[in-house]
């Protein structure tokens, strides 16, 4: 079997962003880049899948600048067999659809048996390439997976939905996108990451892909106003709840 997952780098959640000298990106200066976190649950899927069948190799593959080899390499330290860079342009800016086209160009020409990825990015929160991917591939597609199970070429994914689970069985090959609570990733073991140092990564240079998104400008969220301390005990209740109609207007 082979599975192919898609994987983007991405600032620490933890980082504090600054806003670039052109008020249209951020700063690159001094963030910490990291594999997405969803993208996490994708690539341990595709290697416990390996361990439970054998005779499996998994593929990731990126859209990025250089740096995005760093995300690449986490994922062979955590059990990848293979890694494909499409490389861009530090500054270039490609929107979700842009994105997903470039990984189609690749992945065109690769054999594979599915195609798995995390459900978003979080550092745009589109949820878009993995749809369009499977768009793009004329695939079918499966969002938000929390389970899944392969047998007899067709695959059962369970999506967790409000009030219940849906249960979806597809043919393969096929996108899936995974969710939070698909799996638990594991950490790196020193042995595959000295191995992932070692490992050559093929790397494609873009052909140029006109967004169809212009970002226009990126600003800070407003400034939250501070809190209040209107008293303690039942002897607040009266003023919490008149500033609550008259301030607040929430009740």
């Amino acid at each position: 079997m082979k599975i192919l997952v898609c994987v983007k780098q991405v600032p620490d959640t933890e980082t504090r962003i600054k806003i670039g000298s052109d008020k249209k990106s951020i700063d690159a200066t001094d963030i910490n880049w990291i594999l997405n976190p969803y993208d996490e649950y994708a690539v341990e899927e595709a290697i416990q899948i390996k361990e439970k069948q054998g005779d499996t190799i998994v593929t990731v593959i990126s859209v990025g600048p250089e740096r995005s080899v760093s995300a690449l390499r986490t994922a062979v330290a955590m059990g990848a067999d293979e890694a494909i860079l499409v490389k861009t342009d530090d500054d270039a800016y490609l929107d979700s659809l842009a994105v997903a086209k470039a990984l189609v160009s690749v992945i065109k020409e690769l054999e594979f048996d599915l195609i798995l990825c995390g459900k978003q990015a979080v550092d745009d929160d589109n949820l878009q390439v993995g749809p369009m991917v499977a768009e793009l591939l004329e695939l079918p597609c499966v969002t938000f997976i929390a389970d899944l199970k392969l047998e007899n070429g067709k695959a059962t994914a369970k999506r967790e939905i409000e009030g219940g689970t849906m249960v979806i069985e597809t043919s393969l090959p096929a996108v899936l996108t995974a969710e939070k609570g698909l799996n638990e990733p594991r950490y790196p073991a020193l042995r595959g990451i000295m191995m992932a140092k070692r490992k050559p990564i093929d790397e494609r240079q873009l052909q140029y892909i006109e967004p169809k998104i212009d970002v226009v400008s990126v600003e800070y969220p407003p400034t939250r106003k501070g809190g209040k301390i209107v008293g303690e005990g039942a002897e607040a209740v009266p003023e919490l709840v008149k500033l609550l109609k008259e301030e607040a207007k929430v009740i």
